[in-house]
């Protein structure tokens, strides 16, 4: 075989719809519009889900809409590089325990180890596109929340760290399925 060969074909991958919305039933290749797809959200946020029950093994990909005051989740740090793009509106990027203004089109690149959390700010919501790499995601050693004062006053602290998920989002707003609501996205 020549090295440009490929080993396999990729199939598609089926789509699935429940009263959520649609995502991948399987393995594969596959195109799905964000307004389409499956979100989760809470009373301060709502985050695009377009994995099904399996997750990417590779790469995740969210968009995240944040009313002003709502979070991404909880200051912490993770083993595995992270990147986040500001696509509309104002948002406040909490970063090594210090605070950096996020507007339309800015990037932060998050390299492995930097302590961090995103922040919905100004007066109208704003969007995020955030991508993560998975390699440490499902072993022990994927990061922590960390205890980090700043982040404390912003409400997405933890006030003793731990790397325990369920610990540092108990005092959290509960998230919940929905089907993407008119609003969360432009156009």
């Amino acid at each position: 075989m020549r090295r440009y060969d490929r080993p396999v074909v990729v199939p598609e991958a089926p789509l699935e719809r429940n009263e959520h919305g649609l995502a991948p039933a399987a393995e594969g290749w596959f195109v799905l519009n964000a307004r389409e797809a499956r979100w989760v959200r809470d009373e301060r946020s709502a985050c695009s889900e377009f994995e099904g029950e399996t997750e990417f093994d590779q790469l995740g990909i969210f968009l995240r809409v944040l009313s002003p005051g709502g979070t991404m989740g909880m200051y912490h740090w993770e083993a595995d590089q992270e990147a986040f793009l500001v696509l509309s509106g104002e948002a406040l990027l909490i970063v090594e325990g210090e605070e950096r203004p996020l507007r339309r089109w800015d990037f932060f690149h998050c390299p492995p180890g930097t302590e961090h959390i995103v922040v919905g700010a100004g007066d109208e919501p704003c969007i995020v596109l955030a991508v993560g790499s998975r390699e440490h995601q499902r072993d022990d050693n994927w990061g922590a929340y960390t205890v980090d004062e700043t982040a404390l006053r912003h409400g997405t602290g933890v006030e003793v760290g731990t790397t325990d998920r369920a610990e540092a989002y108990a005092r959290a707003p509960k998230a919940e399925w929905s089907a993407h609501q008119d609003g969360w996205l432009p156009g």
